[in-house]
This record gives C-alpha cells, structure tokens and sequence, in this order.
C-alpha cells in the first residue's frame, strides 16, 4: 500500500464557469486556472500521483502546454487513474475537503462522486467533505477555494 497527500488552491474569478469534482455548479464565480481550475480533481491528482511516488500535478500537466487550457480537470483525473493501474495499482480509497465560504457544496456531493466515479475510481472508494473557513483568510473573503485530498493505493495482485 501507498499513501499520498494532495493539494490545490485557485483564485474565483467573474466569467467562469464553477466546476467542483467534474460538476458545474451553480454560481456566480469561477475557479481561474490553465484547465478549468477544479480544485477537488486537481488535489485528487495531485495525491495519487504522489502515493505513485511519481511527482505532482505540474510534472503532468504543465500550465505551458496548450493541450490542458481549458481542459475538463476531471478527464485529466482519468489520465492520472489510467497511469496507476498501468504501474499496476489500484485506488482503495480518496478522502477530501473542499473549502468554500460559498457556495454551500453539500448538495453537489452525490454529483461529484458520480463524476469522479466515471473518471474510473471505484465509486465506494470517494469521500468528499465540504467545509467553510469561518470567514477567515482568502477563502474566508470568497477570493479563492483550496482543496485537499489523501490517497491510499494497493499494488494489484498478479
């Protein structure tokens, strides 16, 4: 077994759209980023790639290649699931947080799971969490949202 730890954080921006684990949802801000700035697949790409000991998000995907601008984070976790099952893992369990002031994320966690689920991590192996930060710091000031994620692998039996 492999533990890994990941993290991200974006600015919210006006004109963009907010997707969370894969999910749009609804508000008035979006996440700023090379990709579309999804802060939970990013921190759960960023702790796989670690539990494969194999460097972080940058290394995969640099904000200098034009193949990622704008690109749908959750089919860049897919990539990153495809890469742990040829280095001949599986993913046993992702548990994350996303901290938001606003907008409450409760009601979108079913949603994100099943995004995250089709991106191929088995769907029993996902918890997401959503916290605030009392209002506290820049997320606190709703000018940005972080993120961040555990991961445990198991090498597959051969």
């Amino acid at each position: 077994m492999r533990v890994g730890v990941g993290y991200d954080s974006h600015r919210l921006v006006k004109g963009r759209k907010l997707i969370l684990g894969g999910v749009d949802i609804p508000f008035g801000k979006g996440l700023l980023g090379h990709s579309d700035g999804d802060v939970l697949c990013h921190a759960l790409i960023d702790a796989i790639i670690g539990a494969l000991g194999a460097g972080d998000i940058g290394k995969y995907f640099p904000d200098t290649d034009p193949r990622w601008k704008d690109a749908a984070s959750v089919e860049m976790l897919k990539y990153v699931v495809e890469i742990t099952r040829a280095c001949g893992f599986e993913i046993a369990w992702l548990d994350s947080v996303v901290i938001a002031e606003r907008p409450r994320l409760a009601s979108h966690v079913d949603s994100m799971k099943a995004a995250i689920a089709k991106a191929g991590v088995p769907h029993g192996s996902i918890n997401i969490k959503a916290k605030t930060n009392e209002g506290m710091g820049f997320i606190g000031r709703e000018e940005g949202m972080a993120a961040h994620a555990v991961c445990l692998l198991e090498k597959r039996a051969v």
